[in-house]
């Protein structure tokens, strides 16, 4: 394992940074916020007091993510994914923050826009541009504005086939269970 790598054209003000993480140019972490090993923080990415970044996420460039944002392990955010923090803004009035959580393996495609509050199940997927509003279930594949459930998806991304009643396969032949928060691995 290695020291995290801080390019010199980025800003860092927490020593809460994990082994092997790479935070690149121009992006801005505040002192409180916590970047777990084996991450990736592209160009231009701003990173606010409180938030939690769990081991091996992607950050691609130009994401900013707001106190409340809590992110687990092997997380990929694309491109200029905006998190929203306010479910009520209003010029010159303190935010009152309001958790979101993405959980381990879900992946938000490129300027999807996070409504704050949600939370994104384990493996979900986004389609790029989508608009989440509401709570996306574990392995499940949305997208659209407002985005939809389409598709039941595996740890790849990979449609499902309904196998019988509540059990979902892949080509492979690993079972998946309808549960109240989504499929679950049988």
């Amino acid at each position: 394992m290695a020291a995290p790598f801080i390019h010199p054209q980025a800003l860092v003000e927490t020593d809460e940074i994990g082994e092997d993480t790479r935070i690149w140019a121009f992006v801005h972490v505040l002192r409180g916020a916590h970047i777990g090993s084996g991450c990736n923080v592209c160009d231009h990415c701003y990173i606010e007091y409180g938030v939690k970044i769990g081991n091996h996420v992607t950050v691609k460039s130009g994401i900013y993510i707001w106190e409340g944002v809590h992110i687990d392990d092997h997380v990929f955010l694309g491109p200029n994914v905006v998190f929203t923090n306010d479910l009520r803004p209003r010029s010159k009035q303190y935010v009152t923050s309001v958790k979101t959580y993405i959980k381990e393996g879900a992946s938000i495609g490129a300027n999807s826009t996070v409504l704050a509050g949600v939370t994104i199940g384990k493996y979900a997927m986004s389609g790029i541009g989508s608009v989440i509003t509401r709570d996306v279930p574990d392995y499940a594949l949305v997208y659209g504005n407002p985005a939809k459930f389409k598709a039941w998806i595996d740890e790849e991304g990979n449609k499902l086939i309904q196998k019988d009643k509540g059990i979902w396969t892949n080509k492979a032949g690993t079972e998946y269970i309808e549960t109240p928060n989504g499929l679950a691995r049988k």
